[in-house]
């Protein structure tokens, strides 16, 4: 991390030149010429924001209604010292999936609150801070005792700028009137109903129709579980494209490219205004879309290679009905196998060898999928995904700075 600010541009050259042909995003989202750091800080767009997550905090940071952006942070707790066998390989990729749905949920609650919040009225803070200046490790604004908070909410004020100034009051903001907020159990509702949702139409609807088309799972296994996971994807395809046709999702892609730019940016070592972050590509190698896409072909071969059949055949079941339940039920069960294996791949074998051509081969089909998932932001959508962005880098460099000094 600290390499990072080791380049950082000099006068004049805080505004990267294109370094491939503009249009190309393909090409330019897989070029590593000009990176410095490969950083693990990740993201997730949301209802009118973005959230960013670190190795020790994750940040939201919301558009009001009234044009300011709110941001809150929160510590990552990691459960490694009481349970080191889930951060083993295979079950760490569960234990992702898990606390990524987990951290998604909250973060989803926290924009929803937000975003749709009516226009305050209370006056600004006249002592601001920018956020929007990457962290040079020479000390914070955030106080000690701040810093022991489970959460810092604030609320950043839009000004007018070059593409570089919104700013942070130093007091915490006052959390709004519960009667404006959306009750949790709502979205947990939502988040559950969604959740049956996804298993419906994503392992369900496809192994219905391979069932009519195909025929019985252990007459034809092979070509069972080829169409079935044909049909998944294209499923999966057409519902992304399908949504992606609404309004509040198109707004919500363009946060997802927002993310992507910003980190692209990082890791080319600039300063991180939005001027620098919109000449990047919108297509990041490591984004999540292209994990779903890799977890449904991996899906395919796992599905086929574990004997579910042979278990159904010895169980006795005769009844047609009964055999494809059973078979879904199994696609279920395997989930978790399918997950882990997906994460080997995809985060920790793909993310070591970038530019190894196998690599950007299986990854390929990931990175046309963000075509459809990502769109080109504004800058004000960009402000929110540095907004995030520096609360997660302002952290990581208080705590480098505090195990240099306990080394010490």
């Amino acid at each position: 991390m600290s390499k990072r600010h080791d380049i950082s541009p000099g006068e004049g050259e805080t505004v990267l030149e294109m370094p491939v042909r503009a249009g190309n995003e393909w090409t330019r989202a897989k070029d590593t010429e000009g990176v410095v750091c490969q950083t693990h800080v990740g993201g997730q767009a949301l209802i009118e924001g973005i959230m960013m997550r670190g190795r020790y905090n994750w940040a939201v940071a919301v558009r009001e209604p009234n044009g300011n952006i709110y941001v809150e942070e929160h510590d990552l707790v990691s459960g490694r010292d009481k349970n080191s066998w889930m951060y083993k390989p295979l079950v760490r990729g569960c234990t992702a999936m898990v606390e990524s749905l987990a951290l998604g949920y909250k973060a989803l609650d926290i924009a929803a609150q937000h975003a749709f919040a009516p226009d305050e009225t209370e006056e600004e803070s006249d002592v601001l801070v920018d956020v929007l200046t990457p962290p040079e490790g020479e000390g914070s604004d955030v106080t000690a005792e701040e810093q022991g908070h489970p959460a810092e909410e604030h609320d950043v004020t839009a000004e007018e700028h070059d593409g570089a100034g919104i700013a942070l009051p130093t007091t915490p903001k006052t959390p709004p009137d519960s009667a404006g907020e959306i009750p949790k159990s709502l979205m947990t509702v939502t988040m559950l109903l969604g959740l049956l949702l996804g298993v419906g139409i994503f392992i369900v609807l496809p192994a219905v129709i391979t069932n009519l088309i195909v025929g019985d799972y252990s007459e034809k296994t092979l070509l069972w579980n080829i169409v079935d996971g044909v049909l998944r994807i294209a499923i999966f395809v057409f519902y992304i494209w399908l949504i992606g046709r609404m309004n509040d999702i198109k707004r919500m892609f363009a946060y997802h490219g927002a993310e992507h730019k910003t980190i692209h940016c990082y890791e080319h070592g600039l300063e991180l205004t939005p001027a620098n972050a919109r000449r990047f590509p919108s297509l990041h190698v490591r984004c999540g879309t292209a994990f779903l896409l890799t977890t449904m072909l991996i899906a395919i071969l796992v599905f086929t290679i574990v004997p579910v059949g042979a278990l159904i055949d010895a169980l006795g079941v005769t009844s047609s009905l009964l055999r494809l339940v059973l078979v879904i039920i199994s696609r279920i069960i395997l989930l978790p196998l399918v997950a882990g294996l997906s994460y080997e791949v995809t985060v920790k074998w793909a993310g070591a060898h970038p530019d190894n051509p196998f690599v950007q081969f299986v990854l390929w089909p990931g990175l046309q999928m963000q075509r459809l998932t990502t769109r080109q932001p504004d800058d004000g959508q960009l402000e929110c995904a540095i907004a995030a962005m520096n609360l997660v880098l302002e952290r990581e460099q208080r705590e480098l700075a505090a195990q240099s000094i306990r080394r010490v």
